[in-house]
């Protein structure tokens, strides 16, 4: 098993909101699934978020997407009333994305 730090990103968000979901583990060492390239035909990679059939793909927008459909579930991923604030953590998760993932990636 392999983890995806995106696709465990979309995890935590759903625990922290303590929305019920069914996780898929996929392969994708050994060939992508029929549902995975249904799914996300575009990029054809994980995460990928399916709610009532519809498919929500990447994780940043996933993470938008899960805060404001269960708005009222959990706690609130991003600040919610003060605009500056959103746009703060907004920037140290691009951040993190682009400086610290990727590195990760490149030194494997």
């Amino acid at each position: 098993m392999w983890a995806s730090p995106y696709a465990k990103r979309v995890e935590i968000a759903l625990r922290l909101k303590g929305i019920p979901y069914q996780y898929v583990e996929e392969d994708l060492l050994n060939g992508k699934s029929e549902a995975l390239l249904r799914h996300n035909p575009v990029h054809q990679k994980v995460p990928v978020l399916v709610h009532n059939g519809k498919p929500v793909i990447e994780s940043c927008i996933i993470l938008e997407y899960i805060d404001e459909t269960w708005k009222s579930s959990g706690h609130a991923l991003l600040p919610q009333e003060d605009t500056y604030r959103r746009a703060r953590v907004r920037f140290w998760a691009d951040f993190i994305q682009r400086q610290v993932i990727k590195r990760v990636y490149l030194s494997l």
